[in-house]
């Protein structure tokens, strides 16, 4: 019988920092939650809680509606590190 293979476990940073809120405006909380072409990462990946990763969606959302994040990026202009002039 094949054994299944142990990961390790992740842990919300938003439940350890007991944040309450996550706010559009503060591109850096939830800027690692992003990919190198500004999608959201899901939550097996960044090892957000359903409570936070609801949030950072709305924030995520929010925040392409009023300009500060691009909705998505070409393959062409893929930068490797998107918030370095932020």
């Amino acid at each position: 019988m094949a054994e299944k293979r142990k990961f390790k476990k992740r842990h919300c940073k938003y439940c350890e920092a007991k944040v309450e809120f996550i706010d559009y405006k503060d591109i850096k909380s939830y800027k690692y939650s992003l990919s190198e072409r500004y999608k959201i990462m899901p939550r097996r990946l960044t090892g957000n809680c359903k409570k936070h990763q609801d949030m950072v969606a709305e924030a995520i959302k929010r925040a392409r509606q009023v300009a500060l994040v691009p909705y998505v990026v070409s393959r062409k202009e893929v930068v490797a590190s998107p918030f370095d002039e932020i």
